[in-house]
């Protein structure tokens, strides 16, 4: 109990020294890493059911002509890589923002510094050190949590990728679990 506490005033200080941008940039990276711990899940857990759910429908569809037969595979292919890419594109958008959050505590640190040097006429060094302090801390949250969501996409776009490649062998049987 007692390293929760003081798990939680160090977290505190650090959110506190950092300023209020921090609080932001922590929301959207506990929405960006809950949107990535899902597409981690689907892939490890469901997608396989998915694929095998896909393949059952297509096995019990009767096609009058071949082109019906081929429209019915391009649908369930297409439904099948509309569940395969499910928010990815806002993983991708929430890693490109948390560093221009970042940016933005920056911006309204160094406006503390600047604050502090007109009314203490720049000779405080301790004042303005809180306000570059207030600077750099959003900007290394930023980068550090831009940088651990790039790393986990990309394991997250090589299954994206080899999984629409095999949607095709899904739907037509010709895939078997054994052959990855």
């Amino acid at each position: 109990m007692y390293f929760l506490t003081e798990v939680y005033i160090a977290l505190r200080d650090f959110m506190e020294s950092g300023g209020p941008v921090l609080w932001y940039i922590a929301i959207l990276v506990t929405f960006m890493w809950a949107l990535i711990l899902e597409r981690i899940y689907y892939f490890l857990f469901v997608h396989e059911e998915l694929a095998d759910s896909i393949r059952g429908r297509y096995l019990k569809m009767s096609f009058k002509t071949p082109w019906h037969k081929y429209q019915a595979k391009s649908r369930l292919i297409s439904e099948g890589k509309i569940s395969i890419n499910k928010n990815v594109q806002l993983i991708q958008v929430c890693i490109a923002l948390c560093p221009l959050f970042g940016l933005m505590g920056t911006v309204t640190g160094m406006i503390e510094v600047f604050q502090v040097m007109a009314f203490t006429g720049g000779g405080d060094a301790r004042s303005m050190a809180g306000g570059v302090s207030k600077a750099t801390l959003p900007t290394m949250a930023g980068m550090v949590s831009s940088l651990s969501g790039v790393l986990v996409m990309i394991w997250i776009k090589n299954k994206v990728e080899e999984n629409e490649l095999l949607m095709g062998e899904y739907v037509t049987h010709s895939y078997t679990k054994g052959d990855k």
